[in-house]
């Protein structure tokens, strides 16, 4: 009995005990959350296009790929665009074909025959030739010549031409600068809040982010060209601003 009473109140202070810590760690807390942006004019515009050819043979047709590839390469140098900035995303080459049907035997009048059973029409796969495709990307840093880069490239004679896709090479400094204007305005918020509830704002528990990416403006367009001296003069594009913002949550301890 001596044993089995010193046990339980050894059971109980320890419990007593631990109680005391959770409660001692239980502390109040006010969470506000802060908006920040910044606006930017895009510097770049991302360019796409297709070259796409037919021929009788794989190799022919990769070869006429390769000859558009060529003059579309040199038209860009040519105008300023660096090579680290052209990137080949897709080449590939495969086969068509078609369907050829196998016609009825035909009578003497040059309709199909009545036979019995009933002829039933037949066919095969054809092969007509090879497709070859390559798709490239690239990136214009002088957003503004991107309308003359694109009838230039038409003229080439892509097959698939799109863009541009305006947006900002380097968006991390733009994403801290509004990260830091989110805090700011999260800060003051619970500033006033404080006051107002006649506390003090002790250290921060807990901190969360929601950035969000900005939507750059896009135009599409295909074009295609035999004589670049027949094109029109380049369009504008407007390129617009850009918003990059952040939005954060922050707790605060209150005493």
């Amino acid at each position: 009995m001596v044993i089995l009473s010193a046990y339980f109140t050894v059971k109980a202070l320890a419990e007593i005990k631990s109680y005391g810590r959770t409660s001692s760690l239980e502390i109040s807390t006010i969470t506000l959350s802060g908006h920040g942006e910044v606006i930017a004019v895009p510097d770049i515009a991302t360019i796409s296009f297709t070259i796409s050819k037919v021929a009788k043979t794989a190799k022919e047709a990769q070869e006429a790929v390769a000859q558009v590839e060529q003059k579309a390469l040199e038209f860009l140098r040519g105008n300023g665009v660096e090579d680290k900035d052209i990137k080949t995303e897709n080449a590939s080459v495969y086969p068509k074909y078609e369907w050829k049907r196998t016609p009825c035997p035909l009578s003497s009048s040059g309709t199909e025959m009545m036979i019995f059973p009933p002829c039933i029409s037949d066919g095969k796969n054809v092969l007509l030739g090879y497709e070859a495709n390559e798709s490239i990307t690239m990136k214009v840093r002088k957003v503004d010549d991107a309308g003359e880069i694109m009838q230039g490239l038409g003229a080439v004679g892509v097959s698939n031409l799109n863009g541009p896709n305006f947006a900002i090479d380097n968006e991390d400094g733009l994403k801290m600068e509004a990260r830091k204007k989110a805090i700011e305005d999260a800060r003051g918020k619970a500033k006033i809040l404080a006051k107002d509830l006649g506390v003090r704002l002790g250290k921060i528990v807990s901190f969360s982010e929601n950035g969000y990416d900005p939507y750059p403006v896009m135009y599409g367009k295909a074009m295609m060209a035999e004589d670049a001296a027949s094109l029109p003069p380049a369009p504008e594009l407007p390129k617009g601003e850009n918003t990059i913002s952040s939005d954060v949550s922050i707790t605060y301890e209150i005493r």
